[in-house]
């Protein structure tokens, strides 16, 4: 590797640095506006100036090469300098034609307090101005119902430009006229139609793009700030919670290679007003066909009686697609200690059981291991809807080439090219006989919208066959991937939540007749039948608690400490950002002061005691933010199954990416983002 002195500091670095990325790796700190590591080089702010000795002017140091930089006169490694006059008196220069025309909106800004351009005038710039002339104004661009323009504070940078054309694959956003006349627009002012759009918020250096739910409710400073974790899919995106008091006022990404690098989908960051309206804060028991505010006491008997009353083989219950570890585990051991085997976590009705191990229902390659796999067969799933941060990866490695994708299932609008092979198992089938391409780690990806059919449980083997025969399955590679769409699916099938011996699944227990009593934790998308007594233990007043005969108010994710296990088995920790409102309780709790009056103690007083009990019990739930790999033989049983399919096309389970869970349906937002894509869909369609 070639070396460098850098302000005096030998280095050794690779030839395909940047001289940014190889100062910094020296220790050296440089400013930018315009550079970020995940998008290409523009070179358009100048702000990252340094010496390179020999050069009769500063270079770009983010856009000149370590191995276009030409050795000392005798050979010697050549010289940057980074804090030299030259190289102050460059960057204060830089700045003062940056703020030439930006105005001076820091008091009225959203973005004060953790602009970088605010950041970088105090530490490179000057206390004065000689530019005396009239300010240059920009009107203002309608881009959406999420980010907020004020673009007469745009300096050019074209971050959001270059983000949205390679990262989220959607060319939203462009740059019209040149040089003073420059402007950043989407086209004829058009909303912006990318699930990824509000990442350029957190992209933009100066207060041009901001939130717009989110303008003027808090300054940063005000706001506490928790780590946690996403539920808005199964992906598992890393975020951070800002609270104000009780209430969440924005969620904002934090860096996780392994998962979600640094980027969020619009769902996951713009859905924290849900969180406040619609919640259920009282216990409710519904007295003469309507709904009556109880006393948890008085919501307990009622249980209580009907629980008695119709046994332990008529009662059962359903987990919902947000539930966590610790309540999933919770509910399925008080069913067991009540004499109950009618336990499903399963509420699409998704062919997945634990029995069949555990690699028959992971993304066993992994997330990151989408850029090792040098080929994609996507099976019965839409990634760009169903989990837009794995659609972004799945993007990135097709840009690097070598790629090819193929598609079994509806054709999609994909941000990436692939070549549709057919709609239904037929397709599938074939698959299993002969592969689409000749691959050495191929990845093939399975939907739930292939999985939660009648025929689901063969799809799944004639998937598992077709990954078989493409040569997915390696001593050092295990490439079959189930992408689920529910948080809670992976974590709640880990600890069993699965009928027992004899008990009934979620389909069994819809069936008119077929139970008394049904729990619903947090399951708002089943179509309970007339005459079973309901008891949902949930947050939202969503269809769950219209049906609902008892009503016990939950926790948000956002308002407990829990965790949860993403699609390719990685558990992770949420940690409560704020509290449920009125008489709310976290679920795990509920069930445990349920348990009581049940006659079913459940042994545990705390969370502590309960996370120790489900660590004993499935101790890889213990190893966090790390996966414990599955055994690629089960993978091979499962392709040796076989059966009969049904002729009907694979469909994504995600028809409104905006509206898919209690929380999103209850957000003004998401119901204008929603609104709008059914406008653009109807508008394509003519």
């Amino acid at each position: 590797m070639p070396k460098l002195i850098v302000d005096g500091k030998e280095i050794e670095v690779p030839a395909e640095f940047t001289l940014l990325q190889a100062c910094e790796a020296a220790g050296a700190e440089i400013p930018r506006f315009c550079f970020h590591e995940r998008l290409s080089i523009a070179g358009n702010c100048r702000m990252c100036l340094v010496e390179l000795v020999g050069s009769p002017k500063p270079v770009a140091s983010c856009a000149w090469a370590v191995r276009d930089c030409r050795p000392g006169p005798k050979g010697e490694p050549p010289v940057v300098n980074t804090r030299t006059p030259m190289v102050r008196k460059a960057r204060e220069g830089v700045m003062e034609f940056l703020l030439i025309n930006h105005p001076l909106d820091c008091p009225i800004c959203d973005q004060g307090g953790e602009c970088d351009l605010q950041d970088q005038a105090m530490a490179y710039g000057v206390d004065k101005s000689r530019y005396v002339e009239n300010k240059r104004a920009v009107e203002d661009k309608y881009i959406g119902p999420l980010v907020k323009t004020i673009m007469t504070r745009c300096i050019h940078c074209t971050r959001c430009v270059r983000f949205t054309s390679e990262v989220a694959g959607v060319s939203d956003l462009g740059a019209i006229g040149r040089g003073e006349d420059m402007e950043i627009t989407t086209y004829l002012e058009h909303a912006m139609s990318s699930e990824l759009q509000g990442n350029v918020i957190d992209l933009c250096p100066v207060g041009a793009l901001t939130a717009k739910p989110y303008a003027f409710q808090a300054r940063p400073w005000e706001l506490i700030k928790t780590e946690s974790i996403d539920v808005m899919d199964a992906a598992g995106s890393n975020i951070r919670v800002d609270t104000r008091g009780r209430e969440v006022q924005r969620i904002l990404p934090r860096t996780n290679e392994a998962v979600n690098e640094e980027w969020i989908s619009d769902k996951t960051r713009f859905i924290w007003d849900g969180l406040r309206t619609q919640r259920l804060d009282r216990p409710y028991v519904r007295v003469n066909g309507r709904l009556q505010p109880a006393s948890w006491n008085e919501a307990f008997a009622a249980i209580a009686a009907r629980v008695k009353q119709a046994g332990a083989k008529r009662t059962g219950a359903i987990i919902g697609d947000l539930a966590s570890v610790e309540e999933s585990f919770a509910i399925k051991d008080l069913m067991t200690r009540i004499g109950s085997a009618n336990v499903d976590c399963r509420q699409d009705g998704a062919a997945l059981d634990p029995i069949l191990g555990r690699a028959s229902y992971l993304f066993n390659a992994t997330i990151a291991g989408i850029e090792e796999a040098d080929g994609l067969i996507i099976i019965g799933s839409n990634p760009r809807k169903e989990a837009p941060v794995i659609n972004a990866r799945i993007r990135k490695r097709w840009l690097r080439g070598g790629f090819p994708i193929w598609m079994v299932g509806e054709a999609a609008d994909l941000t990436y090219q692939y070549q549709h092979l057919g709609a239904g198992a037929e397709t599938l089938a074939k698959l299993g006989g002969e592969a689409p391409g000749k691959m050495e780690r191929p990845l093939v990806l399975v939907g739930q919208g292939a999985l939660a059919r009648p025929d689901g449980a063969v799809v799944l083997s004639l998937a598992a066959k077709a990954a078989v025969t493409a040569g997915a399955i390696k001593d050092d590679w295990n490439g079959f991937s189930v992408l689920h769409t529910a948080a809670s699916r992976v974590g709640a099938l880990d600890v069993g939540a699965v009928p027992g011996e004899g008990g009934l699944n979620v389909a069994g227990m819809l069936e008119p007749k077929a139970l008394e009593v049904l729990f619903l934790l947090g399951a708002d998308e089943v179509d309970v039948p007339d005459g079973a007594f309901v008891i949902y233990l949930g947050t939202h007043g969503d269809r769950g608690a219209h049906r609902a005969d008892v009503i016990l108010p939950g926790a948000a994710y956002t308002e407990k400490n829990s965790t949860y296990v993403n699609t390719e088995g990685r558990p992770q920790l949420a940690n409560r950002a704020a509290f449920p409102p009125g008489d709310a309780r976290e679920d795990w709790a509920i069930l445990r002061a349920l348990s009581d009056v049940l006659g079913a103690k459940l042994p545990y007083d705390s969370l502590v005691g309960l996370r120790r009990a489900v660590y004993e019990r499935h101790p890889h739930l213990a190893l966090t933010d790390s996966i414990e790999p599955a055994s690629a033989a089960a993978v091979e049983q499962l392709a040796a199954r076989g059966g009969r399919t049904e002729k009907a096309p694979f469909q994504s389970p995600v028809r409104d990416f905006y509206l898919t869970n209690p929380i999103a349906r209850a957000s003004a937002v998401m119901a204008e983002c929603s609104a709008l894509a059914a406008r653009k869909f109807a508008t394509a369609a003519e």
